[in-house]
């Protein structure tokens, strides 16, 4: 055999070895890999859905991390990840960044729905709470300082002095919640202290008697109790479901979205129909979210 005949020889047989795969890109021992960054408050579903994934396609690797919508949606827009999460619709001023940084323009799929809890102490006499009252809670003119102020004799909180826990500036549920209480164009109180993700939110207002917080539904547990919300002072409280959020009764529910750089690649696409398909949608519905209608989640919109 030639040197020539050997080199097509053995050039094909490379090939047959190691198949072509268009926007694939293989990561430790030849998996391919695809890159998830953003939302703190859907980063333990992310998670859920990549080891799920993971089980049935031992090809893939998924690489999760969370640091807040904002730090995804950076992220995508300087190409650094395949998926960025993201608990608030991307901004146009963000969208024409990407353009102008990749020439692509985000693809936005949405992948389940989040309903916000409040929740206070467990030993906190609160029953309900309005949109309102959270506005003056939570809001920079807001009218409430004091648990007295809201009607509200708590006896375990020495001073009487509410204490609004938030979430860090980066984070989709800051902006979400901001705009869902005190308006788009109204501010935060200052001060507050801040926390930078759900599970620390949880955390600190179950040892802190005088707090009160917000957190996806997905993290709530028995440590904390959850307070039913009204979006008029007088009017229907409607505590945080699956079919609260789905039907829009409950006051502060959002959709949950990933973004990918223009059209995915055939192996994120892929991904992202798993997501869509009953089988994604179960793990969102088992990790306390909630599944997008049939409707919905057959197109991701």
């Amino acid at each position: 055999m030639t040197q020539w005949k050997r080199l097509i020889a053995f050039s094909a047989a490379a090939l047959l070895a190691f198949p072509i795969c268009t926007g694939c890109k293989p990561g430790a021992g030849g998996k391919n890999t695809i890159k998830v960054t953003g939302s703190d408050t859907m980063v333990n579903l992310a998670q859920a859905w990549a080891e799920a994934y993971q089980k049935a396609h031992p090809e893939v690797s998924l690489q999760v991390k969370g640091g807040g919508s904002g730090v995804g949606i950076k992220s995508l827009s300087e190409g650094k990840i395949d998926i960025a999460d993201s608990s608030r619709k991307m901004k146009q001023s963000e969208i024409d960044d990407t353009v102008k940084r990749t020439g692509k323009e985000p693809k936005e799929f949405q992948v389940a729905i989040d309903a916000l809890a409040i929740i206070v102490h467990k030993d906190n006499p609160m029953e309900k709470v309005s949109i309102p009252d959270l506005a003056d809670i939570y809001g920079k003119d807001g009218k409430a300082e004091k648990w007295s102020d809201l009607g509200i004799e708590y006896a375990a909180c020495k001073d009487g002095n509410i204490v609004p826990f938030s979430r860090l500036s980066n984070s989709g549920t800051y902006l979400y919640f901001k705009e869902a209480t005190v308006g788009e164009k109204g501010e935060y109180r200052q001060g507050m202290p801040q926390q930078s993700g759900s599970s620390e939110v949880v955390e600190v207002v179950a040892t802190t008697p005088c707090g009160i917080g917000y957190v996806g539904m997905g993290y709530l547990s028995d440590k904390v109790k959850v307070i039913p919300v009204s979006k008029e002072k007088d009017g229907e409280t409607v505590s945080p479901s699956i079919e609260t959020a789905t039907d829009g009764r409950y006051p502060v529910s959002r959709p949950l979205f990933i973004y990918t750089l223009g059209d995915p690649s055939p192996s994120v696409q892929a991904y992202i129909d798993w997501i869509l398909s009953d089988e994604g949608q179960k793990v969102v519905e088992e990790m306390g979210y909630v599944p997008l209608p049939k409707t919905a989640a057959s197109t991701g919109k």
